[in-house]
């Protein structure tokens, strides 16, 4: 009998590990979708504001920050309740509940009329979008060590590979008709929703829970309680802040800039985002597998900011189209921080504080997403309207490297006080 309990061992842990595999794949694609629905809107909303609007691109792009500004205002609001209830009641029904709500919101989307209806349609997406921190919490729960950061690196990893698709859906289905891209984003939400119905295991053990409180389920007030906590990670959050509100310049202006600038076709733009995509995909899903471990976390975070600022300074002051292709590449290779840091905030709390943490991050997230594109498109529009002075559509991109820089110095002041 004795004999028999080695095995026995072996086969529990390889039907855990097996579970865990599907978790992650499971998270893997859940991160995907949400990050996929950034990626349709971000080639086909320039267009669509300016048919809608009859606006030019550079009016259209003030239109684009207020349409952002609701989502994450939403994200923001929603994002500690959806956190604090995964803590409460296990990630798994707070996941599903969300992939549930973004195919109702894509098919929303899809059918709006006006630029107001839009406004809807992202006042609901907030609200589904708020999964993010309970997705991240999730990997928190099932991995550790050095692990714990590769499994953020999928993260990274899920986000590149849904920009290549969302990018190429937005741009090449929406050639064809503004709606299809919505469409096929409200299918992947749903399939992928009914996937996890069948084997999305929970993650969160009974006794590892807690009450959900309202005053913990507060945004600000989330926030409030992590610093007071753990008072070591204010300047980590500080730089996190910045990286997001700097990241923003890219993610929601990009398509602006190089319709303004270069004057670029929807297959272009589609064209680019698969190469951005395919870097991140090999970035975050397989080299910093080796340089997290190799060189540790301290290192991956200072180079990945300072090439981020490389590649925004770039972007900035490129004069022909073709050069997009070659700055995106040290941008890009910025993302070897953010596995990092992630990793690095995760270690300083408790396995029940995990929601609450990834909370916490995802409501910095918002909060950059209310300022961000708010400023860079208000950037933008002041250096490229018919009244400018000095035009130079580059102008947000000086500001986001600056801004990288910063989170340098915030991320080094934090490393030697550790």
């Amino acid at each position: 009998m004795d004999d028999q309990l080695p095995l026995i061992n072996k086969t529990t842990k390889n039907g855990a590990k097996k579970k865990h595999s599907a978790a992650l794949g499971f998270i893997f694609i859940t991160i995907f979708i949400d990050v996929l629905g950034l990626g349709i809107i971000i080639p086909v909303l320039p267009k669509l504001l300016e048919t809608l609007g009859h606006v030019d691109v550079s009016t259209a792009s003030k239109y684009s920050g207020w349409l952002t500004f609701v989502y994450a205002t939403m994200q923001l609001l929603f994002a500690s309740i959806m956190g604090n209830l995964s803590d409460r009641f296990g990630r798994r029904p707070v996941l599903l509940l969300s992939l549930f709500g973004f195919s109702i919101d894509y098919v929303f989307m899809a059918f709006a009329p006006t630029i107001a209806w839009l406004f809807v349609g992202r006042f609901i997406a907030g609200i589904t979008g708020a999964s993010t921190s309970t997705a991240t919490a999730y990997i928190a729960d099932i991995s550790t060590g050095d692990k714990r950061d590769a499994n953020f690196g999928l993260i990274g990893a899920a986000s590149g590979f849904g920009f290549i698709i969302g990018i190429a859906l937005g741009a090449y289905l929406g050639a064809i008709n503004i709606k299809f891209p919505f469409i096929a984003a409200a299918a992947f939400a749903l399939f992928n929703g009914l996937y996890g119905v069948f084997v999305l295991p929970e993650s969160l053990a009974v006794e590892n829970r807690r009450k959900f409180e309202w005053k913990r389920a507060n945004p600000i007030g989330a926030l409030v309680r992590i610093f007071t906590k753990h008072k070591g990670l204010a300047e980590l959050f500080g730089a996190i802040t910045l990286i997001y509100i700097g990241q923003k310049a890219v993610e929601y202006l990009l398509s602006f800039f190089l319709f303004e600038k270069f004057d670029w076709t929807l297959s272009s733009v589609g064209t680019l985002g698969i190469f951005i995509g395919v870097l991140l995909v090999a970035i975050q899903g397989g080299l910093i597998r080796y340089t997290i471990p190799k060189f540790g976390q301290e290192k991956n975070i200072m180079a990945g900011l300072i090439l981020y600022a490389i590649g925004l300074a770039l972007i900035a002051f490129i004069n022909r189209g073709w050069m997009m292709y070659l700055v995106m590449i040290p941008y890009c290779l910025g993302g070897i921080s953010g596995p990092a840091l992630q990793g690095l905030t995760t270690n300083k709390v408790a396995k029940n504080e995990q929601g609450e943490l990834q909370g916490a991050i995802t409501i910095i997230n918002s909060l950059s997403v209310i300022v961000g594109p708010l400023i860079f498109s208000y950037i933008f529009y002041h250096f490229t309207n018919k009244h400018t002075g000095f035009y130079f559509p580059g102008a947000p991109y000086i500001l986001a490297a600056l801004l990288m820089l910063i989170s340098t110095v915030l991320a080094f002041r934090s490393f030697k006080k550790d």
